[in-house]
Protein backbone atom coordinates (compact mmCIF):
# COMPACT_ATOMS: atom_id res chain seq x y z
CA UNK A 1 0.00 0.00 0.00
CA UNK A 2 1.40 3.84 -0.71
CA UNK A 3 1.72 5.96 1.95
CA UNK A 4 -1.49 6.16 4.13
CA UNK A 5 -2.54 10.02 4.87
CA UNK A 6 -3.72 10.78 8.40
CA UNK A 7 -4.38 14.48 9.14
CA UNK A 8 -4.75 15.75 12.35
CA UNK A 9 -7.84 18.09 13.60
CA UNK A 10 -7.16 19.12 17.20
CA UNK A 11 -4.04 19.55 19.46
CA UNK A 12 -6.51 20.14 22.67
CA UNK A 13 -9.56 20.03 24.06
CA UNK A 14 -10.54 23.81 22.94
CA UNK A 15 -8.80 23.52 19.30
CA UNK A 16 -10.26 24.89 16.70
CA UNK A 17 -14.15 23.64 16.00
CA UNK A 18 -13.90 23.89 12.36
CA UNK A 19 -10.58 22.17 12.38
CA UNK A 20 -12.42 18.46 11.25
CA UNK A 21 -14.42 20.01 8.45
CA UNK A 22 -11.10 21.71 6.87
CA UNK A 23 -9.17 18.70 6.98
CA UNK A 24 -11.81 16.57 5.52
CA UNK A 25 -13.07 19.06 2.66
CA UNK A 26 -9.47 20.32 1.75
CA UNK A 27 -8.14 17.10 0.27
CA UNK A 28 -8.08 13.20 0.30
CA UNK A 29 -7.19 12.00 3.42
CA UNK A 30 -7.77 8.57 4.90
CA UNK A 31 -7.75 9.02 8.54
CA UNK A 32 -8.71 12.14 10.40
CA UNK A 33 -7.20 12.03 14.24
CA UNK A 34 -7.64 14.33 16.99
CA UNK A 35 -5.84 14.88 20.51
CA UNK A 36 -8.05 16.17 23.27
CA UNK A 37 -6.42 14.96 26.64
CA UNK A 38 -3.32 16.45 28.30
CA UNK A 39 -2.62 16.19 31.98
CA UNK A 40 -4.79 18.96 32.95
CA UNK A 41 -7.38 18.09 30.88
CA UNK A 42 -7.51 14.65 32.62
CA UNK A 43 -8.01 17.10 35.93
CA UNK A 44 -11.21 18.88 33.68
CA UNK A 45 -12.18 15.54 32.82
CA UNK A 46 -12.54 14.05 36.44
CA UNK A 47 -14.29 17.26 38.11
CA UNK A 48 -16.64 16.57 35.57
CA UNK A 49 -17.72 13.32 36.72
CA UNK A 50 -17.57 14.38 40.15
CA UNK A 51 -20.61 16.27 39.10
CA UNK A 52 -22.10 14.13 36.72
CA UNK A 53 -20.72 10.45 36.28
CA UNK A 54 -22.33 10.19 32.53
CA UNK A 55 -19.43 12.54 31.66
CA UNK A 56 -15.66 12.50 31.49
CA UNK A 57 -15.22 12.75 27.69
CA UNK A 58 -14.15 16.01 25.53
CA UNK A 59 -17.87 17.12 24.01
CA UNK A 60 -16.58 19.01 21.79
CA UNK A 61 -15.66 16.11 19.46
CA UNK A 62 -19.68 15.52 19.64
CA UNK A 63 -20.09 19.00 18.38
CA UNK A 64 -17.48 18.56 15.71
CA UNK A 65 -19.31 14.91 14.58
CA UNK A 66 -22.65 16.37 14.44
CA UNK A 67 -21.46 18.78 12.02
CA UNK A 68 -18.34 16.06 9.73
CA UNK A 69 -20.41 12.81 10.13
CA UNK A 70 -22.33 12.63 7.20
CA UNK A 71 -19.39 14.38 5.63
CA UNK A 72 -16.80 11.41 6.89
CA UNK A 73 -18.88 8.56 5.74
CA UNK A 74 -19.20 10.48 2.59
CA UNK A 75 -15.75 10.53 1.80
CA UNK A 76 -14.61 6.98 3.25
CA UNK A 77 -12.49 8.59 6.12
CA UNK A 78 -12.08 7.11 9.21
CA UNK A 79 -12.22 8.95 12.22
CA UNK A 80 -9.41 8.64 15.18
CA UNK A 81 -9.55 10.46 18.59
CA UNK A 82 -8.81 10.03 22.18
CA UNK A 83 -11.97 11.77 23.23
CA UNK A 84 -13.08 9.66 25.09
CA UNK A 85 -10.89 10.63 27.89
CA UNK A 86 -12.17 9.19 31.22
CA UNK A 87 -15.31 7.19 29.58
CA UNK A 88 -14.98 6.02 26.21
CA UNK A 89 -17.68 3.67 26.47
CA UNK A 90 -20.54 6.77 27.06
CA UNK A 91 -18.61 8.72 23.96
CA UNK A 92 -19.07 5.88 21.92
CA UNK A 93 -22.80 5.29 22.90
CA UNK A 94 -23.29 9.08 22.32
CA UNK A 95 -21.97 8.49 19.09
CA UNK A 96 -23.96 5.84 18.12
CA UNK A 97 -27.32 7.29 19.09
CA UNK A 98 -26.01 10.49 17.56
CA UNK A 99 -25.66 8.81 13.92
CA UNK A 100 -29.02 6.83 14.73
CA UNK A 101 -30.48 10.39 14.58
CA UNK A 102 -29.47 11.21 11.32
CA UNK A 103 -29.94 8.20 9.55
CA UNK A 104 -26.59 7.04 9.16
CA UNK A 105 -24.58 3.43 9.96
CA UNK A 106 -21.36 3.90 11.09
CA UNK A 107 -19.25 1.33 13.18
CA UNK A 108 -18.07 2.50 16.58
CA UNK A 109 -15.41 1.40 18.44
CA UNK A 110 -13.90 2.38 21.58
CA UNK A 111 -10.57 1.24 23.19
CA UNK A 112 -10.52 1.19 27.36
CA UNK A 113 -8.45 -0.26 30.51
CA UNK A 114 -6.26 2.46 30.98
CA UNK A 115 -8.62 3.86 34.13
CA UNK A 116 -6.93 2.29 37.33
CA UNK A 117 -9.15 3.63 39.47
CA UNK A 118 -10.59 0.99 40.67
CA UNK A 119 -7.41 -0.96 41.32
CA UNK A 120 -5.48 2.44 42.43
CA UNK A 121 -4.50 0.77 46.06
CA UNK A 122 -3.60 -2.56 44.20
CA UNK A 123 -0.71 -0.17 42.24
CA UNK A 124 0.10 2.06 45.14
CA UNK A 125 -1.19 4.70 43.81
CA UNK A 126 -3.40 6.30 46.82
CA UNK A 127 -7.01 8.09 46.75
CA UNK A 128 -6.47 9.17 43.04
CA UNK A 129 -9.18 11.63 41.45
CA UNK A 130 -7.75 10.13 37.87
CA UNK A 131 -5.36 7.44 37.08
CA UNK A 132 -4.92 6.34 33.97
CA UNK A 133 -2.06 4.53 32.21
CA UNK A 134 -0.80 5.58 28.60
CA UNK A 135 -1.81 2.75 26.20
CA UNK A 136 -0.38 2.02 23.04
CA UNK A 137 -1.37 1.98 19.14
CA UNK A 138 -2.42 -1.54 18.68
CA UNK A 139 -5.69 -1.48 20.29
CA UNK A 140 -6.74 1.50 17.92
CA UNK A 141 -4.99 -0.53 15.13
CA UNK A 142 -7.10 -3.80 15.85
CA UNK A 143 -10.42 -1.72 16.01
CA UNK A 144 -9.47 -0.59 11.93
CA UNK A 145 -8.37 -3.88 11.33
CA UNK A 146 -12.04 -4.61 12.18
CA UNK A 147 -13.44 -2.16 10.13
CA UNK A 148 -14.06 0.03 12.74
CA UNK A 149 -15.82 3.74 11.15
CA UNK A 150 -14.88 5.86 14.23
CA UNK A 151 -12.72 4.76 16.79
CA UNK A 152 -12.20 6.45 20.31
CA UNK A 153 -10.29 5.54 23.20
CA UNK A 154 -9.46 6.57 26.64
CA UNK A 155 -5.43 7.70 27.66
CA UNK A 156 -3.55 6.26 25.15
CA UNK A 157 0.00 8.24 24.24
CA UNK A 158 -0.73 11.57 21.44
CA UNK A 159 1.06 9.89 18.51
CA UNK A 160 -0.86 6.79 19.18
CA UNK A 161 -3.86 8.54 17.55
CA UNK A 162 -1.13 8.59 14.34
CA UNK A 163 0.48 5.15 15.08
CA UNK A 164 -2.89 2.91 15.31
CA UNK A 165 -3.67 3.54 11.50
CA UNK A 166 -0.23 3.43 10.50
CA UNK A 167 -0.21 -0.33 12.00
CA UNK A 168 -3.42 -1.02 10.32
CA UNK A 169 -2.48 0.41 6.82
CA UNK A 170 0.55 -1.29 6.51
CA UNK A 171 0.01 -4.62 8.43
CA UNK A 172 2.83 -3.80 10.94
CA UNK A 173 3.96 -6.38 13.67
CA UNK A 174 5.72 -6.02 17.46
CA UNK A 175 8.64 -6.41 16.14
CA UNK A 176 8.46 -4.07 13.24
CA UNK A 177 10.68 -1.23 15.55
CA UNK A 178 12.40 0.79 13.40
CA UNK A 179 9.02 1.31 11.09
CA UNK A 180 7.10 1.64 14.60
CA UNK A 181 9.24 4.57 15.49
CA UNK A 182 9.29 6.60 12.14
CA UNK A 183 5.31 6.57 13.24
CA UNK A 184 5.58 7.64 16.59
CA UNK A 185 7.47 10.65 15.24
CA UNK A 186 5.28 11.40 12.89
CA UNK A 187 2.51 11.25 14.97
CA UNK A 188 4.66 13.31 17.80
CA UNK A 189 5.06 16.47 15.00
CA UNK A 190 1.30 16.18 14.19
CA UNK A 191 -0.23 16.04 17.45
CA UNK A 192 -0.48 19.59 18.35
CA UNK A 193 -1.95 20.53 15.12
CA UNK A 194 -1.39 23.90 14.02
CA UNK A 195 1.89 24.16 15.97
CA UNK A 196 3.54 21.92 12.83
CA UNK A 197 2.28 24.44 10.19
CA UNK A 198 3.70 27.39 11.84
CA UNK A 199 1.47 28.06 14.95
CA UNK A 200 3.42 29.37 17.85
CA UNK A 201 6.77 28.93 15.65
CA UNK A 202 9.65 31.73 16.62
CA UNK A 203 10.30 32.28 13.14
CA UNK A 204 6.42 33.34 12.34
CA UNK A 205 7.61 36.67 10.55
CA UNK A 206 9.18 34.30 7.81
CA UNK A 207 5.93 32.49 7.40
CA UNK A 208 3.57 35.20 6.91
CA UNK A 209 0.45 32.65 8.04
CA UNK A 210 -2.28 34.79 7.66
CA UNK A 211 -4.93 34.52 10.36
CA UNK A 212 -5.81 30.68 10.05
CA UNK A 213 -2.92 28.10 10.24
CA UNK A 214 -4.26 25.28 8.51
CA UNK A 215 -3.58 21.92 9.82
CA UNK A 216 -1.30 18.85 9.62
CA UNK A 217 -0.93 16.02 7.54
CA UNK A 218 1.09 12.92 7.85
CA UNK A 219 2.14 10.67 4.61
CA UNK A 220 3.32 7.72 6.28
CA UNK A 221 4.81 5.26 4.66
CA UNK A 222 5.07 1.47 4.63
CA UNK A 223 8.88 1.35 5.76
CA UNK A 224 8.21 4.40 8.78
CA UNK A 225 9.39 7.27 7.25
CA UNK A 226 6.89 10.21 6.52
CA UNK A 227 6.32 13.10 4.46
CA UNK A 228 4.58 16.55 6.96
CA UNK A 229 2.06 18.21 4.77
CA UNK A 230 -1.19 20.45 5.06
CA UNK A 231 -3.76 20.80 2.39
CA UNK A 232 -3.26 23.52 -0.48
CA UNK A 233 -4.32 27.09 0.25
CA UNK A 234 -4.65 26.91 4.07
CA UNK A 235 -2.40 29.21 6.11
CA UNK A 236 0.69 28.76 7.60
CA UNK A 237 3.76 26.80 6.34
CA UNK A 238 5.33 23.38 6.85
CA UNK A 239 9.34 23.66 6.62
CA UNK A 240 12.04 21.96 8.16
CA UNK A 241 11.98 24.52 10.85
CA UNK A 242 8.43 24.00 11.77
CA UNK A 243 8.52 20.21 11.80
CA UNK A 244 11.69 20.83 13.94
CA UNK A 245 9.72 22.94 16.59
CA UNK A 246 7.04 20.48 16.98
CA UNK A 247 9.63 17.54 16.90
CA UNK A 248 11.60 19.13 19.88
CA UNK A 249 8.48 19.65 21.59
CA UNK A 250 7.84 18.38 25.42
CA UNK A 251 10.29 15.59 25.34
CA UNK A 252 13.02 14.32 27.24
CA UNK A 253 16.24 12.69 26.55
CA UNK A 254 16.85 11.12 23.00
CA UNK A 255 15.29 7.85 23.70
CA UNK A 256 11.68 8.84 23.56
CA UNK A 257 9.34 6.32 25.58
CA UNK A 258 6.54 5.01 24.02
CA UNK A 259 4.47 1.40 25.42
CA UNK A 260 4.70 -0.15 21.77
CA UNK A 261 8.50 1.39 20.75
CA UNK A 262 11.03 3.90 22.32
CA UNK A 263 11.82 6.08 19.41
CA UNK A 264 15.56 7.26 19.15
CA UNK A 265 14.86 10.90 18.15
CA UNK A 266 19.19 11.44 17.54
CA UNK A 267 18.64 9.24 14.40
CA UNK A 268 15.60 11.51 13.07
CA UNK A 269 16.59 13.22 9.88
CA UNK A 270 14.46 16.00 8.13
CA UNK A 271 14.54 17.35 4.86
CA UNK A 272 12.66 19.31 3.00
CA UNK A 273 10.34 17.47 -0.51
CA UNK A 274 8.54 20.71 -2.08
CA UNK A 275 6.52 23.49 -0.90
CA UNK A 276 5.00 22.53 2.62
CA UNK A 277 6.50 19.04 2.34
CA UNK A 278 9.42 17.85 4.70
CA UNK A 279 10.32 14.85 4.96
CA UNK A 280 11.32 12.45 8.48
CA UNK A 281 13.10 9.70 7.73
CA UNK A 282 15.77 7.33 9.57
CA UNK A 283 14.46 6.70 13.03
CA UNK A 284 15.63 3.91 14.75
CA UNK A 285 13.12 2.02 17.23
CA UNK A 286 14.06 0.09 19.95
CA UNK A 287 12.27 -2.63 22.30
CA UNK A 288 9.51 -0.76 24.58
CA UNK A 289 9.84 -0.02 28.03
CA UNK A 290 8.52 -2.84 30.23
CA UNK A 291 6.56 -0.15 32.25
CA UNK A 292 4.21 2.99 31.37
CA UNK A 293 3.46 5.87 32.83
CA UNK A 294 0.76 6.86 34.38
CA UNK A 295 -1.28 10.15 35.05
CA UNK A 296 -2.00 10.98 38.30
CA UNK A 297 -4.02 14.32 39.28
CA UNK A 298 -5.66 14.34 43.54
CA UNK A 299 -7.94 17.40 44.64
CA UNK A 300 -5.14 19.79 46.25
CA UNK A 301 -7.62 21.90 47.79
CA UNK A 302 -8.60 25.76 46.72
CA UNK A 303 -6.64 28.44 45.10
CA UNK A 304 -7.17 32.06 44.83
CA UNK A 305 -4.77 35.33 43.76
CA UNK A 306 -5.09 39.27 43.61
CA UNK A 307 -2.88 41.28 41.10
CA UNK A 308 -2.26 44.45 42.87
CA UNK A 309 -1.20 47.12 40.64
CA UNK A 310 1.71 49.81 41.43
CA UNK A 311 2.71 52.57 39.45
CA UNK A 312 5.55 54.91 39.76
CA UNK A 313 8.16 55.92 42.52
CA UNK A 314 8.90 54.00 45.11
CA UNK A 315 7.79 50.30 43.94
CA UNK A 316 9.12 47.95 46.60
CA UNK A 317 8.39 50.31 49.55
CA UNK A 318 4.84 50.60 48.36
CA UNK A 319 4.95 46.23 47.99
CA UNK A 320 6.29 45.49 51.05
CA UNK A 321 3.28 47.79 53.06
CA UNK A 322 0.72 45.80 50.93
CA UNK A 323 2.18 42.29 51.63
CA UNK A 324 2.15 43.41 55.83
CA UNK A 325 -1.50 44.90 55.48
CA UNK A 326 -2.38 41.80 53.83
CA UNK A 327 -0.54 39.39 56.09
CA UNK A 328 -2.20 41.06 58.98
CA UNK A 329 -6.07 41.07 57.59
CA UNK A 330 -5.35 37.15 57.12
CA UNK A 331 -3.71 36.38 60.65
CA UNK A 332 -7.02 34.60 61.87
CA UNK A 333 -6.94 31.89 60.34
CA UNK A 334 -3.89 32.15 57.75
CA UNK A 335 -3.71 30.39 54.37
CA UNK A 336 -1.57 27.31 54.13
CA UNK A 337 0.41 28.76 51.88
CA UNK A 338 0.93 32.38 50.34
CA UNK A 339 3.45 33.07 47.68
CA UNK A 340 4.02 36.93 46.63
CA UNK A 341 5.84 37.58 43.30
CA UNK A 342 6.54 41.49 42.39
CA UNK A 343 7.16 42.08 38.61
CA UNK A 344 8.69 45.19 38.76
CA UNK A 345 9.61 47.73 35.26
CA UNK A 346 13.13 49.63 35.30
CA UNK A 347 11.85 52.24 33.07
CA UNK A 348 13.27 55.65 33.78
CA UNK A 349 11.26 58.63 33.18
CA UNK A 350 8.15 56.39 31.78
CA UNK A 351 6.01 57.88 28.75
CA UNK A 352 3.32 56.20 29.74
CA UNK A 353 1.35 55.07 32.95
CA UNK A 354 1.94 51.42 31.39
CA UNK A 355 5.27 52.15 31.40
CA UNK A 356 5.45 53.09 34.96
CA UNK A 357 3.32 49.92 35.95
CA UNK A 358 4.45 46.99 38.10
CA UNK A 359 2.38 44.37 39.00
CA UNK A 360 2.54 42.20 42.23
CA UNK A 361 0.63 39.41 42.70
CA UNK A 362 -0.42 37.34 46.04
CA UNK A 363 -1.08 33.57 45.47
CA UNK A 364 -2.98 31.39 47.84
CA UNK A 365 -3.56 27.86 48.56
CA UNK A 366 -5.19 25.78 51.04
CA UNK A 367 -6.93 22.35 51.88
CA UNK A 368 -9.89 23.88 52.72
CA UNK A 369 -12.07 26.53 50.94
CA UNK A 370 -12.90 28.97 53.64
CA UNK A 371 -9.36 31.06 54.32
CA UNK A 372 -8.63 31.42 50.35
CA UNK A 373 -12.31 32.17 49.30
CA UNK A 374 -14.56 35.37 50.74
CA UNK A 375 -11.62 35.66 53.47
CA UNK A 376 -9.43 36.49 51.27
CA UNK A 377 -11.18 38.39 48.56
CA UNK A 378 -12.54 40.69 51.15
CA UNK A 379 -9.09 40.91 52.88
CA UNK A 380 -8.02 42.51 49.38
CA UNK A 381 -10.62 44.80 48.68
CA UNK A 382 -11.09 46.54 52.12
CA UNK A 383 -7.23 47.88 51.79
CA UNK A 384 -8.41 49.45 48.51
CA UNK A 385 -8.89 53.06 50.40
CA UNK A 386 -5.93 52.34 53.27
CA UNK A 387 -2.61 50.79 51.63
CA UNK A 388 -0.01 52.49 49.47
CA UNK A 389 -0.95 55.53 46.89
CA UNK A 390 -2.76 54.45 43.70
CA UNK A 391 -4.23 51.64 44.46
CA UNK A 392 -5.81 49.20 42.21
CA UNK A 393 -6.21 45.99 40.82
CA UNK A 394 -6.48 43.98 37.42
CA UNK A 395 -9.54 42.69 37.97
CA UNK A 396 -12.47 42.64 40.43
CA UNK A 397 -12.01 39.41 43.62
CA UNK A 398 -12.89 36.26 42.98
CA UNK A 399 -14.19 32.99 44.61
CA UNK A 400 -11.78 30.34 45.79
CA UNK A 401 -11.35 27.17 42.74
CA UNK A 402 -10.14 23.79 43.41
CA UNK A 403 -7.08 22.35 42.26
CA UNK A 404 -5.39 19.48 41.45
CA UNK A 405 -1.82 18.05 41.84
CA UNK A 406 0.09 15.68 39.14
CA UNK A 407 1.94 12.99 39.70
CA UNK A 408 3.20 10.47 37.24
CA UNK A 409 3.66 6.69 38.52
CA UNK A 410 4.72 3.69 36.16
CA UNK A 411 3.10 0.29 36.09
CA UNK A 412 3.82 -2.76 34.59
CA UNK A 413 2.60 -2.63 31.03
CA UNK A 414 1.20 -6.50 31.61
CA UNK A 415 -0.67 -5.47 34.23
CA UNK A 416 -2.63 -2.92 32.68
CA UNK A 417 -5.27 -4.12 30.61
CA UNK A 418 -5.78 -2.85 26.67
CA UNK A 419 -9.50 -3.93 25.59
CA UNK A 420 -11.11 -2.73 22.00
CA UNK A 421 -14.87 -3.09 21.85
CA UNK A 422 -16.75 -3.57 18.64
CA UNK A 423 -20.23 -4.79 17.18
CA UNK A 424 -20.69 -6.66 21.14
CA UNK A 425 -16.90 -8.48 20.70
CA UNK A 426 -14.49 -7.60 23.47
CA UNK A 427 -10.56 -7.96 22.67
CA UNK A 428 -7.81 -8.18 24.62
CA UNK A 429 -4.82 -6.70 23.40
CA UNK A 430 -1.67 -8.46 24.75
CA UNK A 431 1.01 -6.36 26.27
CA UNK A 432 4.40 -6.24 24.18
CA UNK A 433 6.47 -9.95 23.91
CA UNK A 434 9.83 -7.74 24.16
CA UNK A 435 10.48 -5.21 26.41
CA UNK A 436 13.62 -3.49 27.31
CA UNK A 437 15.13 -0.74 29.68
CA UNK A 438 15.77 2.25 27.11
CA UNK A 439 19.00 2.66 25.93
CA UNK A 440 22.21 4.55 26.79
CA UNK A 441 22.21 8.29 26.21
CA UNK A 442 23.76 9.61 23.40
CA UNK A 443 27.44 10.25 23.61
CA UNK A 444 28.54 13.78 24.57
CA UNK A 445 29.20 16.85 22.34
CA UNK A 446 32.59 18.35 21.61
CA UNK A 447 31.42 22.09 21.92
CA UNK A 448 32.91 24.45 19.77
CA UNK A 449 35.83 26.77 20.60
CA UNK A 450 35.13 29.77 17.85
CA UNK A 451 37.83 32.52 18.33
CA UNK A 452 37.75 35.87 16.94
CA UNK A 453 35.33 39.00 17.98
CA UNK A 454 32.12 38.77 19.88
CA UNK A 455 28.81 40.91 20.21
CA UNK A 456 26.34 41.19 22.72
CA UNK A 457 23.17 40.05 21.18
CA UNK A 458 19.78 38.16 22.08
CA UNK A 459 20.64 34.64 21.48
CA UNK A 460 17.46 34.56 19.08
CA UNK A 461 19.57 36.28 16.73
CA UNK A 462 20.75 32.82 15.75
CA UNK A 463 18.45 30.27 17.32
CA UNK A 464 14.83 29.40 17.66
CA UNK A 465 13.09 27.92 20.69
CA UNK A 466 9.90 25.82 21.62
CA UNK A 467 8.73 25.39 25.52
CA UNK A 468 6.24 23.15 26.88
CA UNK A 469 4.93 21.27 29.96
CA UNK A 470 5.52 17.82 31.26
CA UNK A 471 3.84 17.75 34.34
CA UNK A 472 6.31 19.78 37.15
CA UNK A 473 9.06 19.63 34.80
CA UNK A 474 9.44 22.03 31.64
CA UNK A 475 11.28 21.22 28.66
CA UNK A 476 12.87 23.86 26.23
CA UNK A 477 14.09 22.79 22.51
CA UNK A 478 16.79 25.36 21.19
CA UNK A 479 17.77 24.70 16.83
CA UNK A 480 19.68 26.31 14.94
CA UNK A 481 17.69 27.65 11.82
CA UNK A 482 17.80 25.45 8.21
CA UNK A 483 18.89 28.60 6.58
CA UNK A 484 21.60 29.67 9.21
CA UNK A 485 24.93 29.77 6.56
CA UNK A 486 26.95 28.49 9.63
CA UNK A 487 24.80 25.75 11.18
CA UNK A 488 27.53 23.76 12.16
CA UNK A 489 29.33 25.60 13.85
CA UNK A 490 26.21 27.80 15.34
CA UNK A 491 25.03 24.74 16.63
CA UNK A 492 28.05 23.11 18.18
CA UNK A 493 28.36 27.08 19.93
CA UNK A 494 24.62 26.72 21.26
CA UNK A 495 25.92 23.21 22.97
CA UNK A 496 28.88 25.03 24.39
CA UNK A 497 26.74 27.88 25.76
CA UNK A 498 23.64 25.89 26.78
CA UNK A 499 25.16 23.91 29.78
CA UNK A 500 23.34 23.63 33.08
CA UNK A 501 25.74 25.94 35.00
CA UNK A 502 24.73 28.62 32.25
CA UNK A 503 21.03 27.95 32.30
CA UNK A 504 20.75 28.40 35.45
CA UNK A 505 22.71 32.18 35.02
CA UNK A 506 19.87 32.92 31.89
CA UNK A 507 16.82 31.86 33.34
CA UNK A 508 17.51 32.30 37.29
CA UNK A 509 14.05 30.62 38.09
CA UNK A 510 15.77 27.57 37.74
CA UNK A 511 19.07 28.58 40.18
CA UNK A 512 17.83 25.65 42.47
CA UNK A 513 17.03 22.97 39.81
CA UNK A 514 18.21 19.80 38.12
CA UNK A 515 18.78 20.84 34.72
CA UNK A 516 19.55 18.04 31.90
CA UNK A 517 20.65 18.80 28.49
CA UNK A 518 20.66 16.69 25.63
CA UNK A 519 22.21 17.00 22.09
CA UNK A 520 20.11 16.14 19.17
CA UNK A 521 22.81 17.09 16.15
CA UNK A 522 20.78 15.47 12.89
CA UNK A 523 18.29 18.12 14.49
CA UNK A 524 20.70 20.75 14.99
CA UNK A 525 18.79 20.74 18.37
CA UNK A 526 19.00 21.18 22.00
CA UNK A 527 16.76 20.00 24.34
CA UNK A 528 16.87 21.48 27.96
CA UNK A 529 14.53 20.03 30.53
CA UNK A 530 14.21 21.64 34.19
CA UNK A 531 12.73 19.42 36.84
CA UNK A 532 10.02 20.70 39.39
CA UNK A 533 9.75 24.13 37.54
CA UNK A 534 6.15 23.98 37.12
CA UNK A 535 5.67 22.38 40.93
CA UNK A 536 2.57 19.94 41.34
CA UNK A 537 2.19 20.63 37.36
CA UNK A 538 0.21 22.94 35.76
CA UNK A 539 -3.22 22.97 37.42
CA UNK A 540 -1.27 24.05 40.95
CA UNK A 541 1.46 26.07 39.38
CA UNK A 542 1.87 29.83 40.74
CA UNK A 543 4.03 30.51 37.87
CA UNK A 544 2.88 33.62 35.41
CA UNK A 545 3.45 31.41 32.46
CA UNK A 546 2.22 27.83 34.51
CA UNK A 547 2.54 25.75 30.83
CA UNK A 548 6.10 26.81 30.19
CA UNK A 549 4.94 28.33 26.77
CA UNK A 550 6.72 30.81 26.65
CA UNK A 551 9.93 29.97 28.53
CA UNK A 552 11.80 29.25 25.14
CA UNK A 553 11.19 32.80 24.14
CA UNK A 554 12.08 34.54 27.38
CA UNK A 555 15.60 32.22 27.14
CA UNK A 556 15.69 33.45 23.52
CA UNK A 557 15.81 37.27 24.61
CA UNK A 558 18.52 36.52 26.80
CA UNK A 559 21.24 38.50 25.37
CA UNK A 560 24.84 36.27 25.48
CA UNK A 561 27.97 37.07 23.87
CA UNK A 562 27.66 35.75 20.38
CA UNK A 563 31.10 34.97 17.93
CA UNK A 564 30.15 38.12 14.97
CA UNK A 565 30.72 35.05 12.36
CA UNK A 566 27.24 33.32 13.24
CA UNK A 567 25.72 37.10 13.48
CA UNK A 568 25.99 37.43 10.08
CA UNK A 569 22.94 35.59 8.83
CA UNK A 570 20.95 38.32 11.23
CA UNK A 571 19.01 40.31 8.64
CA UNK A 572 18.18 36.84 6.80
CA UNK A 573 16.57 35.47 10.50
CA UNK A 574 13.41 38.24 10.25
CA UNK A 575 12.34 36.41 13.26
CA UNK A 576 14.41 37.87 15.75
CA UNK A 577 12.50 40.09 17.86
CA UNK A 578 15.69 42.44 18.91
CA UNK A 579 18.41 44.22 17.38
CA UNK A 580 22.05 43.40 18.43
CA UNK A 581 23.47 44.94 20.97
CA UNK A 582 26.71 46.43 20.76
CA UNK A 583 29.30 46.96 23.26
CA UNK A 584 28.84 50.51 23.09
CA UNK A 585 25.67 51.94 22.63
CA UNK A 586 26.71 55.13 21.03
Amino acid sequence: MSAVRIANASGFYGDRLAAMREQLVGGDVDYVTGDYLAELTMLILGRDQLKDPSLGYAKTFLRQLQDCLGLAVERGVRIVSNAGGLNPAGLAARIEQLAQDVGLQVSVAYVDGDDLRSVATEFGFGNALTANAYLGAFGIAEALRREADIVVTGRVTDASLTVGPAIAAHGWGRDDLDELAGALVAGHVIECGAQATGGNFSGFDELVPGVRAGFPIAEVAADGSSVITKHPGTGGAVTVDTVTAQLVYEIGSPAYLNPDVVARLDTARISPVDEDRVRIDGVRGGAPPPTTKVCLNHLGGYRNSADFVLTGLDIERKAELLRKQLTAALSSDPPQAVTWRLDQVASQDPQTQWAATSLLRCHVRDEREAPVGRAFSSAAVELALASYPGFTTTAPPSRATPFGIYRAAYAEQSRVPHRVHIDGDTVDIPAPPRTAPAGPPAPAMTPATIDGPTRRAPLGSVAYARSGDKGGDANVGVWIPAEHPARDRAFAWVVGLLTPARLRELLPETADLDIEVWPLPNLYAVNVVTHGLLGDGVAASTRFDPQAKALGEWLRARVVDIPEELLAPHEVLRSSVAPILREDPA
